[in-house]
């Protein structure tokens, strides 16, 4: 007969994390890390999130371009990714078609690029560092869809 251990109710659970904390307290960058991906949280924002793309007929080789799509209900945004002596250019498209004054922000934890989005949907931003981005759409007057955070690697 297995023997299962005694439950832990939350009280000692946390009185366990913080008996635990004070021994091993977190680094200041790992905080300060953790305050700024909080403060990028959009509240009320609807996420988009990624969804499989098929490898484009004709393509030879992965090493031209890394291919994203996410969906929200309501919205698709579909990213190509190439890197370029270290540093990452993402061309992108919105649908359906956007209307008049649809911007959209690529964030990283460092810095946010916007670009107003064409009549046809299309964007770009060249020169992001690699690592960590999410790509925030606002419409006039509706909610704004985000991404989910994804990484670049060059």
């Amino acid at each position: 007969m297995t023997r299962r251990p005694p439950a832990i109710d939350d009280e000692s659970l946390v009185a366990a994390l913080r008996l635990t904390a004070g021994r091993d307290p977190v680094p200041a960058h790992v905080s300060a890390s953790a305050r700024a991906a909080f403060g990028l949280r959009l509240p009320g924002a609807s996420t988009a999130l990624p969804v499989a793309v098929p490898a484009p007929l004709g393509v030879r080789s992965a090493e031209e371009g890394r291919l994203l799509r996410f969906t929200a209900a309501e919205l698709t945004v579909e990213l190509e990714i190439t890197s370029v002596d270290g540093l990452v250019d993402l061309a992108g498209q919105v649908s359906p078609l956007p209307e008049a004054g649809t911007t959209v922000e690529v964030r990283t934890p460092h810095l946010t690029q916007s670009r107003e989005v064409s009549a046809t949907g299309q964007f770009a931003v060249t020169g992001l560092p690699p690592g960590w981005f999410s790509v925030v759409c606002r419409r006039p007057e509706e909610c704004p869809v985000v991404t989910s955070w994804t990484r670049i690697r060059p």
